[in-house]
Order: structure tokens, then sequence, then C-alpha cells
């Protein structure tokens, strides 16, 4: 049996996944970026190597795909693939229904259209402001001196929203903290922190066509106070993808590999 990886070294968190020569998942690993692309790389691919009994390194895999901020650091990797195209081939192959994307890094929004093959048909991109980002998030989870999990659950408790009308990271930040300084109901301010963050989405799920639903991908798809905001703006199901969101673009890269690896046969 033959196997395929790969491994998607974002700005946050790096993610491996390994699949078989089916195209099942044998393997996958989310751990957190160190500074150095490289090691992130290397811990994320031994720990999925380690789960595999018939690998013992990563030069053991037919083909390895690198995608992410970091594409270019993946050790043993035989060439890298944008994660805009990762993660358009990651969902297609967890849901061929789904036809729109807005993935959420750590850095940066985007909102991708996917073609029937799985290949991106258009997309859109903010890469310019940290609002509305996994770091963002983070921040906000930190304001409010609670888990970035109890966060994202916090506004699902909300009745009414407080708007949050500051644009940039620090600026919001600081508006946060004088709002739960004076007391108000600390749900309404995290709605509002989510509203903010979906308007935002909705300017790039729109650039990428999404007209019948959309998913989410990465970390943040895991918020779930997001998700009902997304869809109240939006007006759009979110889909819940199978498999972990977070792995979509590692798990596009591997099906890459898979492909572009058997066709060496």
């Amino acid at each position: 049996m033959n196997y395929f990886g790969g491994c998607d070294a974002g700005s946050t968190y790096t993610k491996c996944v390994i699949i078989d020569e089916t195209g099942k998942i044998v393997s996958s690993v989310i751990s957190r970026s160190r500074i150095n692309p490289v090691l992130s790389a290397q811990d994320a691919l031994t720990a999925a190597i380690e789960k595999v009994a018939e690998l013992n390194s990563a030069e053991d895999l037919k083909y390895l795909i690198g995608t992410g901020y970091g594409r270019n650091k993946v050790p043993f990797a035989d060439e890298n693939i944008s994660e805009i195209s990762c993660h358009a081939m990651g969902v297609h192959v967890t849901d061929p229904d789904v036809q729109a994307i807005i993935d959420i890094g750590g850095q940066d929004v985007k909102g991708i259209a996917i073609d029937t093959d799985g290949t991106v048909k258009d997309f859109a991109m903010n890469d310019k402001c940290a609002a509305g980002t996994g770091r963002f998030f983070e921040t906000m989870a930190h304001a409010f001196e609670m888990s970035l999990d109890d966060f994202s659950k916090l506004s699902l408790k909300a009745k009414n929203v407080i708007p949050i009308t500051a644009q940039c990271t620090v600026f919001a930040e600081s508006e946060v903290v004088s709002l739960v300084g004076e007391g108000k109901p600390m749900e309404e301010i995290a709605a509002g922190i989510q509203l903010s963050v979906a308007k935002r989405c909705f300017v790039m799920a729109k650039k990428a066509g999404a007209v019948d639903n959309v998913t989410l991908t990465g970390g943040c798809a895991k918020n779930e106070g997001l998700k009902q905001a997304i869809e109240k703006v939006l007006k759009l199901k979110v889909v819940n993808l199978k498999t972990d969101p977070q792995l979509m673009g590692a798990l596009g890269a591997a099906e890459f590999a898979r492909q572009k690896g058997m066709e060496r046969k």
C-alpha cells in the first residue's frame, strides 16, 4: 500500500494528513505552529507518520505536498500548492455538493468558489487587516479572560446584540474592554463581535459566488457563535463537514499528492 501526505504549514497551526491509495485518511495531526515553519512541519509530519505502522519517515511517502503560509518550508515535499487550491480540493472530496467556502485563517479570510472537479472557480481574499481572522478571535477571547472555545459559545446565550463599530483589531479590543468595564452583558458584546466578523465574511462569500450554501474551513469553523452569525448575515445554510474543517487544507494537499503519485505508476 502506498501512502500520500499533505502538510498545511499555517501561521497559527500546522496540520498534516496522510491518506492511502483509496483516499481514506489514515492519520491526521493538528499542532500549534512554532516560529520556525520547518520545525513546525517536521513536528506535524513526525507525529502523523508515527500513527501509520508501515511508515518510518516522510521519505516513505509516495508523494508529499506542502501548502499554507510556510508551504515552501515543508521538508521532503515533492512540490507545494497554494492553500486556496488545497482547501477547495479538501472540501470537494469531503462533500462534493458544497460549492463555496469561507476560510478563516490565522492571518487572513478567503472566499473560495469550487468547480465541479474540485478546482478553484474564483476566490477573494482579505489579507490587509487582522480583523476577522483567527488572531482576532484569540485577541477577543483574551479580552474576555476566557478560552477560545468558551468565547465561541458565549454569543449563543445573547438575547440582544451590542454592535462593535471598530474595524481594527487594536481598536476593537479597546472598545470591547470599555464595554465590559461599563458592565454591558458579555454575551451581547460577544454577539456583536461575531456579527462584525460575519459581515466581513459576507463580502468574501459574495465575491466568491456563494448562492445556496457555504461551508467554513480553518480553526474558526469550530466557532459556533460565528456559524450562527454567518447564517444570519448571509441568509445561507452553513454546511458542517464530516471531517475536521481545520484539516481541509492538509487533506486537499494529500489528495493532490495521491493524484500525482498514482500517475507515477
